[in-house]
């Protein structure tokens, strides 16, 4: 696969896999437990959050074959998913922790922790295998 196309491939791989757990996460599986945070707005703007998903997507999908040029693909996909989800777990718990007001700051950090342990776990090797990286160890 060429490179255009594989940026292209992990491009998609990460809107399509992250679109879908956001939304099972947030508002299917923990919906109850959010709404008792109190933290979220009852008229989500979904566009939005599209969109923001999409950015994250290009932008990592650059990031993936200039950080990680060849090696193993799950280990890589691994280590990419772990640097990606540290980045992320800082803007999307621990900032909008410090900012907004919540029920329960110890419980927002928990369930948003686990949801970027579980979507970045598999992200990262997702997008390590559009680039078609060797699976040797």
């Amino acid at each position: 696969m060429n490179k255009h196309r594989s940026f292209i491939a992990a491009t998609a791989i990460f809107v399509v896999y992250t679109f879908v757990t956001a939304l099972g996460w947030h508002l299917v599986v923990f919906d109850g437990y959010y709404r008792t945070l109190e933290i979220y707005r009852d008229d989500k703007i979904i566009p939005f959050g599209f969109a923001a998903i999409l950015v994250q997507g290009v932008v990592l999908a650059y990031l993936y074959p200039r950080i990680f040029p060849s090696g193993c693909a799950l280990r890589n996909g691994l280590k990419f998913g772990l640097l990606a989800g540290l980045f992320g777990w800082t803007y999307s718990t621990l900032a909008v922790a410090a900012k907004f007001s919540m029920t329960s700051v110890p419980g927002f950090v928990l369930i948003e922790t686990g949801y970027n342990i579980v979507h970045y776990g598999l992200a990262g090797p997702l997008m390590a295998m559009a680039y078609n990286k060797s699976t040797e160890t």
